[in-house]
């Protein structure tokens, strides 16, 4: 079967589950934009035929979005609506040269907490204007007076057209949950049993009007009779707008699926290209939309192809099939509208700016779009952001506990600078005298005016019969102060350097191993304790068996940058793996246990240079009769070349990947493709990791398709 024939088979049906969802959407879109209905299939169309074949992301949908409605629904109260399909086309030719000047990229560089912000404001004002239309009313000029006016137009509702409406958002919120039927979308299910129930009551309630003869009533754009800087505005807007919606949603769709990423600034140009005919045609304009490309994903599709043909089924149904969807009722297009508008306003992306304390930018902006205008809005969400970042990068934290009688320690992490200085030494200041106080510097910046502020305060308290210790964690800002090379460099990380390149004399002779263990529990386990807690919930899953030498140099989690539950580690003298009739069962039962129990996809055996053992086995220097003789004695390796120590390095571990074929366990999970051997030899003073070639036993450089 050819890969066209594989495509089209998953293609196609995920292409008629996004048309069922489309039609709806392009309808309601258009009525809550104030545009002709026929605008948005128009939009639709262009979008899924001439996005979906020129756009840089192959399972992005395009179409009208619910993002840019009250842009349009402004613009079209300013120039008309023969007016705005001309700003979209212009619009169309500017996304272009933003990506033919490969700006696509430059496009995601404004907040997201602005850009969501500004998604919830829309989707607010989309609300409250489809609820009077629910209603069996009319929407009003703004958010505001929509807001006030809602009380009369609840009192003075059309009862069949609210009932209807009520029942659609009903069977929208109840369907997915409910019915878990991927090919009928809960918006298609709503419109569909909606209608039929109007057309059985004859309920008279306004309805969809579309023209008879659609390609004869295509609104031919023409240029607005308004200042050019007005138009210039309106343009660039819908331009940037719209570019920043598809690219995110590029960005999104991408990390549902594993095919193809989306190059941004060929999508750019292929946005472009569709605005500019959906435009010229008298259409809306058109964005990516995560709604219809998620479920273009979800539904299977693989190619470009599902868009495309998308596209090819609104056209097809708009022509032939008119009349089906001039039953449709305004008030359950509303309430599709109502909902999708609300599903912009995210409760986990408000609890993941709370989080990250971009909170105020995202509600500056939302409530800025709401009660002023869109550009209003994303301004103040701008100036928010900025000045959110002006206050953390002069603000620090600092904190005073009393640990015991008279010993105090004082945390200060953040930026450090001189606009802290009168707040830093009012709270050193705060501390009682002649005490032992420890000052522990968590800092990505300090200047010199808050440097001497700690200084002098040190010297001061100290010449009062107090003790000042001074540590730093991460970086060493004071440390350099101190010594006059203030920003010159930065020491070895803790995490990475051993206990001598950050405990002082004093506390080695202490006791290293229980500085170490504080210095853990103060810096790091904040940081790991919930992932270590969610291990601990649900067990271990490690994709390695690591087996390596148990030199100290050597750390596994350093070299490979892994974390806790990647690796399943064995450590012995020489990373040695016994045959299975060799009588050793402390290794054998590791490997056991990794395969059937665990069930890691590889098993790596990693020497290194400058092998203690490995060198004993080259001169014969353990004793037969020894405990580490008869160890070595199991590595069962034969050197190639004696005056190379890389090579008989290499050779063992190419000798123990041999040795791990002897355990059925290994050699039953290998057959069946469930288990990769690799072999892996690092270079401890390139700090360098290499491969062992699988045939010769040499090394070379590793790669990520090495180690995949």
């Amino acid at each position: 079967m050819s890969d066209l024939t594989q495509s089209l088979r998953r293609d196609l049906p995920a292409s008629i589950v996004v048309f069922l969802i489309a039609i709806p959407l392009s309808l309601g879109i258009a009525a809550a934009s104030g545009a002709p209905l026929l605008a948005g299939l128009v939009a639709a169309v262009v979008g899924g035929i001439v996005a979906g074949a020129l756009g840089g992301a192959p399972l992005q949908v395009s179409g009208p979005a619910a993002g840019l409605t009250v842009i349009v629904a402004g613009t079209v109260a300013d120039f008309g609506f023969a007016g705005t399909a001309a700003i979209v086309a212009v619009a169309g030719g500017v996304q272009v040269l933003l990506g033919v000047s490969r700006l696509g990229r430059a496009a995601l560089a404004l907040s997201p907490a602005v850009v969501h912000g500004m998604l919830a404001g829309i989707g607010i004002v989309i609300a409250l204007s489809q609820v009077h239309v629910m209603l069996g009313g009319d929407s009003q000029s703004s958010a505001w007076q929509n807001l006030i006016d809602l009380p009369g137009q609840i009192i003075g509702s059309h009862t069949v057209a609210a009932v209807l409406g009520v029942l659609t958002v009903t069977v929208l919120v109840l369907w997915p949950r409910l019915v878990k039927i991927s090919w009928l979308p809960a918006a298609l299910v709503a419109v569909v049993s909606m209608t039929a129930l109007a057309a059985a009551i004859s309920a008279d309630v306004e309805r969809v009007r579309l023209p008879d003869e659609p390609l004869a009533e295509l609104i031919r754009p023409t240029w607005p009779d308004a200042p050019l800087r007005e138009i210039t505005v309106a343009v660039l807007t819908i331009a940037i707008v719209a570019s920043v919606e598809s690219l995110l949603s590029a960005v999104a769709v991408d990390k549902l699926h594993d095919g193809p990423r989306a190059n941004l600034n060929r999508e750019l140009v292929g946005q472009g290209v569709a605005n500019t005919a959906s435009g010229l045609l008298g259409g809306l304009p058109v964005t990516g939309v995560i709604v219809r490309s998620s479920t273009n994903v979800a539904a299977g599709a693989r190619t470009r192809m599902s868009a495309i043909l998308h596209g090819v089924w609104i056209a097809a149904f708009v022509l032939l099939f008119a009349g089906l969807m001039e039953a449709i009722p305004m008030a359950v297009l509303a309430a599709v509208l109502i909902v999708v508008g609300l599903r912009l306003v995210s409760l986990a992306q408000i609890k993941t700016y709370a989080r990250h304390r971009e909170l105020p930018t995202y509600l500056v902006t939302a409530l800025g779009v709401v009660f002023t205008d869109l550009l209003t809005g994303v301004a103040l969400g701008m100036v928010t952001a900025v000045v959110l970042i002006l206050w953390r990068l002069t603000r620090s934290e600092i904190r005073r506990v009393e640990r015991s009688p008279g010993q105090w320690l004082v945390t200060i992490s953040g930026t450090l600078s001189f606009v802290e200085s009168a707040r830093l030494s009012r709270e050193l200041g705060a501390l009682p005298s002649k005490q032992d106080v420890e000052v522990e510097l968590h800092l990505d910046y300090l200047d010199h005016g808050a440097f001497e502020t700690i200084k002098d305060w040190q010297t001061g308290y100290e010449k009062a019969g107090g003790s000042v210790r001074i540590r730093e964690i991460h970086d060493s800002w004071f440390h350099q102060a101190t010594s006059g090379r203030l920003g010159d460099g930065k020491r070895t990380p803790r995490l990475i350097g051993s206990w001598s390149r950050w405990q002082d004399m004093d506390q080695q002779r202490r006791g290293a191993m229980a500085a170490g263990i504080a210095e853990f529990e103060r810096t790091v386990a904040p940081i790991v304790r919930p992932e270590l807690a969610d291990l601990a919930r649900d067990g271990q899953r490690p994709e390695q068996l690591f087996i390596t030498c148990a030199d100290s140099r050597l750390v596994p989690n350093l070299i490979t940058a892994s974390g806790p539950g990647d690796l399943f580690c064995v450590r012995n003298i020489g990373n040695i793996v016994p045959p299975h009739d060799a009588g050793d069962t402390s290794v054998g039962a590791a490997i056991e246990y990794a395969v059937d129990i665990l069930g890691v996809t590889t098993i790596t055996v990693c020497g290194h240079s400058g092998c203690g053992a490995v060198r004993a086995l080259m001169s014969d220097a353990a004793g037969p009769g020894s405990s580490l003789g008869a160890w070595l004695g199991h590595s069962g390796v034969r050197f190639s070349d004696l005056a190379d120590e890389r090579r008989c390095c290499t050779d063992n571990v190419f000798q123990q990947l041999v040795n791990l074929r002897t355990y059925p366990a290994v050699l039953a999970a290998e057959k069946a493709g469930r288990l990769k051997l690799t072999g892996m030899y690092f270079d401890l003073t390139e700090a360098r990791m290499y491969t062992v070639d699988p045939v010769r036993g040499d090394a070379h450089p590793v790669s990520v398709e090495s180690t995949a």
